[in-house]
């Protein structure tokens, strides 16, 4: 080895130095770039433990909710096999790109987004593809689309702690996530499952909305609660983090997202998610 190598034998290494070598790579040497046209100020990942929670009706609540407040708001649809946030906005079609990447899809309302069913021929026929492919898609979705400006870009994640979550988390510069759960007995071990994976990864955890949390009676106006106690006070004040929001099960927000009209629920069970979101 020559003299004035930075890096001797016995593995000693002067960082300073010796940029080109291995331990001098941070957390952020995996990070993609973004695309050349696009300016995302803020990427915020929206996941969960397990299933059936209704993620991508919180991500697409907390979109909605931030674009009416006045930001350029983007969707990342990161659930290949499942992807459902097209849909819910009622928007279809392929996308189209050229020689600067692809470029998003946009709600009549100014939300841009991406998701697999906008790549494809019938948006019913199934994604029948292994993780690394999977997670190579989720890559593409940020850097070769074409955002433009954009203040707020919500990732909306398979549930679980698998490929997807760790490409993304390890790809994209992530501010903060938003775990998703209900109100059930195991939440604690489900939010743990997520609160933990994102403090192995260093990303902040900015907070936890319960889905499901109780159906108001359509005559009287009790709250019923269908899916037993709320357990999620507790479970965040354990863990340090806020709760952002409990939200009802409420058949207008179905029915609004089965016509493709999301963007007009009015949302007011998030009011605390979107002041956390704009203190970033």
């Amino acid at each position: 080895m020559p003299e004035n190598s930075s890096c001797s034998s016995a593995g000693s290494c002067s960082k300073e130095s010796c940029e080109g070598c291995a331990s001098n790579k941070g957390p952020q040497s995996m990070q993609e770039p973004m695309n050349p046209y696009s300016n995302v100020k803020h990427v915020i990942g929206v996941v969960s433990g397990k299933g059936g929670v209704g993620k991508s009706f919180v991500t697409a609540s907390l979109a909605v909710q931030m674009a009416k407040a006045g930001y350029n708001v983007g969707i990342l649809d990161a659930d290949i096999t499942g992807p459902s946030i097209p849909k819910m906005f009622g928007v279809k079609g392929q996308v189209v790109g050229d020689e600067r990447g692809m470029y998003p899809a946009e709600t009549p309302e100014g939300i841009k987004m991406i998701s697999i069913n906008l790549l494809m021929d019938d948006e019913e026929a199934p994604v029948v593809w292994r993780g690394p492919v999977i997670a190579g898609a989720v890559k593409q979705f940020w850097n070769e689309t074409v955002w433009g400006e954009i203040d707020y870009l919500f990732v909306d994640m398979p549930p679980g702690t698998g490929d997807v979550p760790l490409t993304v988390f390890q790809s994209l510069p992530v501010d903060g996530i938003v775990i998703v759960t209900s109100p059930q007995e195991l939440v604690k071990m489900i939010v743990k499952k997520a609160y933990n994976m994102a403090n192995m990864m260093h990303i902040p955890v900015l907070g936890v909305v319960e889905n499901f949390s109780y159906l108001s009676c359509p005559d009287c106006g009790k709250e019923i609660k269908l899916f037993g106690e709320s357990h999620i006070d507790e479970t965040a004040q354990e863990l340090g983090v806020s709760v952002l929001g409990k939200l009802p099960l409420d058949p207008a927000c179905a029915e609004a997202a089965d016509k493709g009209e999301f963007y007009q629920i009015e949302n007011d069970h998030l009011k605390k998610a979107v002041e956390v979101l704009k203190g970033i």
